[in-house]
């Protein structure tokens, strides 16, 4: 009956040891000191030192000298497909409300409505190569000058913008172009403004007080 027991014994602290229970195991003091913000409390039969499940630096592991934010060269895949895509809706909006208005006259048929498609994808492409267009640009500019200044901040985008505009109305002579580097600088201006709103407002609070 001993022997039996003993291998027994025997068996059951082989099989501990083969699923890692049988090491070094933590008192109820050690694992109390240790927090476990939301997380479920962890068995003291489990041979899982805690301290190595708390999460205290960046989930993902950056590459050297490489920033958290991304640049104005990932932006720029993600802002021109976006204007691609706000165009095409824009521009088949617009194709549909022209086309019902030109053929107001007209009977519910087929050549109404072929004439109704054509205008929805005649302006879908229309703002889509436009916007697209744009955004290109923009974002070409604000690549190349992040790089000549080696900074980012609301100045490329202003300066972007603005040359974006003077370039795309350059077909216009001089008033084209001032035309459109008046029309790129507000624009961006405005986005600068709102991009920095909380912060204004938070400055202004401080010099008031």
């Amino acid at each position: 009956m001993e022997s039996g027991g003993g291998s027994g014994n025997k068996t059951t602290g082989g099989l501990a040891g083969f699923f890692g229970a049988g090491g070094a195991g933590y008192s109820h003091a050690d694992l109390a000191g240790v927090p476990l913000t939301g997380m479920n409390p962890l068995s003291p039969y489990l041979n899982v030192d805690p301290r190595y499940l708390v999460q205290d630096t960046d989930e993902f592991i950056l590459p050297t000298g490489a920033n958290k934010t991304r640049g104005r060269f990932e932006l720029a895949f993600f802002t021109i497909g976006g204007c691609c895509m706000t165009g095409a809706a824009f521009g088949a909006m617009n194709g549909l409300r022209l086309g019902l208005k030109e053929t107001q006259n007209m009977s519910w048929s087929k050549p109404r409505n072929v004439q109704i498609l054509n205008m929805v994808t005649r302006q879908g492409a229309l703002w889509a190569n436009t916007l697209g267009s744009l955004a290109l640009l923009y974002s070409a500019f604000g690549v190349v000058i992040e790089k000549t200044r080696g900074a980012e901040d609301d100045l490329n985008t202003i300066a972007a913008g603005t040359m974006t505009g003077m370039l795309y109305k350059c077909t216009g002579g001089l008033r084209g172009v001032a035309r459109g580097g008046l029309a790129g600088l507000t624009l961006t201006g405005l986005y600068a403004l709102y991009n920095n709103w909380e912060h204004m407002k938070g400055s202004l609070l401080q010099q008031s007080l």
